[in-house]
């Protein structure tokens, strides 16, 4: 997970630390990492933690009062602090699940138009046939019928609602993907498909940072670990089973 000095990496944070400007506190504090393409790596620690800042900050999405005070990172190649153009590019390399987007999805679009949205939002001219198709495509890899791709959010399952928001922050392959507890609301028998979608494109590339405490999702990943506590690192390691931890033994995390 960590190379100390790789100009390819998909992720890079130096020493970044992260504050909400509407109260003035950090919640990330001096985070260093490095992903190379192709690898993934799972973002643990207790609620509060700091994961889910970690987390946005790094998609470039909401909250928007989380500002950079500290350090730096680049995501897909480009710097966290960029705006204008730059930005948008980074923001169509980067897909995002944010935490609860399965109880946020857009009320007046249909499953369809939900997962097709960033790339009707990117592009003007759009062959309609190949975006059904790719819609369609992602469902099925999914395990959600068909038919869902015509129903609203309110006609589906929570765990559904999981996936649909999942098959969104994939449609436009993206090379980073930052997933934010990407197994919520989902029943067992279907994690396997979502396993087998995020490992599928990893392999083929894609950098993953998974945000995330459950063993299974970690251990099916083969992802390395970042563990947080009150925004500091207190452990990383190639896998659960080797982990470096900062002397307090109290930060210690369950799995």
């Amino acid at each position: 997970m960590v190379r100390a000095n790789d100009p390819e990496a998909a992720i890079r944070c130096d020493d970044l630390s992260i504050a909400r400007s509407s109260a003035g506190v950090r919640v990330v504090d001096g985070v260093t990492f490095r992903l190379a393409p192709g690898e993934s790596v799972a973002v643990m620690g207790a609620t509060g933690s700091g994961k889910s800042s970690l987390a946005a900050a790094l998609a470039g999405a909401e909250p928007r009062d989380l500002t950079v005070v500290g350090g730096a990172a680049e995501v897909a190649g480009i710097p966290l602090r960029a705006r204008g153009r730059a930005r948008r590019i980074r923001t169509f390399r980067t897909g995002y699940l944010a935490q609860g987007s399965n109880a946020h999805l857009p009320a007046r679009l249909t499953v369809a138009e939900i997962v097709a949205e960033p790339i009707t939002t990117r592009d003007r001219k759009v062959n309609e046939r190949a975006l059904a198709l790719r819609v369609a495509s992602l469902l099925d890899e999914l395990h959600l019928p068909i038919g869902s791709s015509d129903k609203y959010p309110y006609e589906l399952s929570s765990g559904m609602r999981q996936r649909v928001a999942i098959a969104r922050s994939l449609v436009l392959d993206p090379t980073v993907l930052i997933a934010d507890e990407p197994y919520a609301n989902l029943d067992v028998d279907v994690r396997p498909a979502v396993l087998e979608a995020l490992s599928r494109r990893v392999i083929d590339g894609m950098a993953l940072v998974a945000v995330t405490n459950e063993r299974e999702l970690v251990e099916g990943l083969g992802a390395g670990i970042l563990v947080l506590r009150a925004g500091h690192t207190v452990g990383v390691g190639p896998d659960l089973d080797h982990l470096s931890w900062t002397p307090d033994e109290s930060t210690r995390i369950a799995v």
